[in-house]
């Protein structure tokens, strides 16, 4: 196996493709592989520079002409808590959290598939198998979780959302969730994200990693409501989201 480091990391093109955020446009992403001991650093730094994990690989866009994904991260010592979140907060008063190891299980992959045919019907990520959840879950060279989130209230605790999650030095870093789209009126979606800020909290780090943000996609419009949020900005770093309009 490689011993990866930043000096001697190999980065890769991807062929365009449709973009899945912004109709008419083409997408491109620079990637490269995390192996070897160094895997976490590497991941570290990368990350730190706008960077998003999938399974072993690492990327980030690299679009011809065009920046509107950007990578932001909440700052959640200085989360501004509204009316709309403790809405949230309160409605889901009897949800339970669990942290556990990345394994797959049949139960996510069910709720898994009823997330997709549900809120991403004719995606690409419909086609997957329970082994390629298996991969995306457990294929992973840096420090993982999976937190689960159980309605307490129904026998058998079921499971009703799920979000695999890094583990970084000044944070965590939501790789990929998903919850039941049965229960619109709950908000799931807000509430894996509200539980990210205060285990962040509570743990004296910095930050929630949201991955990339699209300002004028509906579907990532969610992300910029939390507030305060960090945009990177390439060579300038992390910098803070002007807050919205009134």
């Amino acid at each position: 196996m490689t011993d990866q480091t930043p000096e001697n990391t190999q980065l890769f093109l991807t062929a365009a493709m449709p973009c899945p955020y912004l109709p008419g446009r083409q997408e491109r992403k620079l990637f490269t592989h995390l192996t070897g001991r160094r895997a976490q650093a590497l991941h570290h730094l990368l990350s730190d520079n706008g960077f998003r994990r999938s399974q072993n690989l690492i990327y980030r866009p690299a679009c011809d002409g065009c920046n509107a994904c950007q990578s932001v991260r909440i700052v959640a010592r200085e989360f501004q808590m509204t009316p709309r979140y403790r809405r949230v907060l309160k409605a889901n008063a009897d949800v339970s959290v669990e942290v556990c190891p990345p394994r797959a299980t049949a139960e996510q992959y069910a709720l898994f598939r009823r997330y997709l045919e549900a809120r991403h019907a004719g995606g690409g990520m419909t086609q997957m198998s329970f082994v390629d959840y298996e991969y995306m879950v457990e294929d992973t060279p840096v420090q993982t979780i999976l937190v689960e989130y159980r309605l307490n209230a129904q026998p058998g605790r079921p499971l009703v959302a799920l979000a695999l999650t890094d583990v970084m030095p000044d944070g965590l870093s939501m790789v990929y969730s998903f919850f039941d789209p049965q229960m619109p009126r709950r908000g799931l979606g807000n509430l894996l994200i509200l539980d990210h800020i205060s285990q962040v909290t509570l743990a004296g780090l910095s930050y929630v990693y949201l991955g990339y943000w699209v300002k004028d996609s509906p579907k990532m419009a969610y992300k910029g409501r939390f507030r305060p949020l960090e945009v990177q900005r390439g060579p300038l770093g992390w910098k803070r989201l002007d807050p919205p309009s009134p």
